[in-house]
């Protein structure tokens, strides 16, 4: 491998991951390919997908070590969110994460990062979904509770600007919210799988479209 390699590492769950699409077909592969046309860099570019199905922000921590800090990144992506704002039958009505914990742990990921010289952090929203109410719980909204830790990521990602923290936050929600309203013929569910949860290729070309250009733009701005 050549030297001086640059390397961006994507660290969350299945939206990351791009489960059940196509690899080749994921926003995750398309913004490797547009890292490496850079202009006027030398040095090669290497991205790393640590996306993990089914992720919440407490199993990742568990990880962060061996799947990315232990690599030394330049650069980070972190998108959770969607596991930790669902709710188990067994877990008596309560968040798989607590809005309060993952707060703290959004928080400890990017200290962890900056710990070993990542350059900037990308924080994301997550896509709105068409799951709907909680099947063993009327009164919850799965698209309710994914909105609300929207929000904490905002928020979150806001407190660590005020700190000093080199952060860019990537508002998907915002993203999809304003795609659909422009287009009228197209709903949610055109963008995403049966499951209304996970992205079809529609919605990984909107990821395409805005995640990826801000990422590149950025990036850019450290190796120009």
């Amino acid at each position: 491998m050549q030297n001086n390699i640059n390397k961006l590492y994507l660290f969350g769950d299945s939206i990351c991951f791009g489960q059940l699409v196509n690899a080749h077909k994921t926003w995750a592969v398309k913004l490797s390919q547009e890292l490496n046309k850079i202009e006027n860099v030398n040095d090669s570019f290497v991205v790393q997908n640590a996306g993990v199905n089914g992720n919440t922000t407490r199993q990742a921590l568990l990880r962060i070590h061996y799947d990315v800090i232990s690599h030394n990144p330049d650069f980070l992506m972190i998108q959770f969110g969607m596991n930790d704002c669902n709710y188990w039958a067994d877990d008596i009505c309560l968040p798989r994460v607590s809005p309060k914990s993952f707060v703290a742990n959004l928080a400890e990921m990017v200290d962890r990062g900056l710990s070993i010289g990542v350059k900037h952090i990308f924080l994301n929203t997550n896509h709105p979904s068409n799951k709907g109410n909680i099947p063993h719980d009327d009164s919850i909204s799965y698209d309710k509770s994914n909105s609300f830790y929207n929000q904490l990521i905002r928020d979150t990602a806001n407190q660590l600007l005020d700190d000093g923290k080199p952060i860019t936050l990537i508002d998907m929600e915002s993203v999809f919210k304003s795609h659909i309203s422009s287009k009228k013929k197209f709903g949610l569910e055109n963008f995403l799988l049966d499951d209304g949860i996970h992205l079809s290729e529609k919605g990984h070309s909107i990821y395409n479209e805005n995640l990826v250009p801000t990422v590149v733009e950025k990036i850019s701005s450290f190796l120009g």
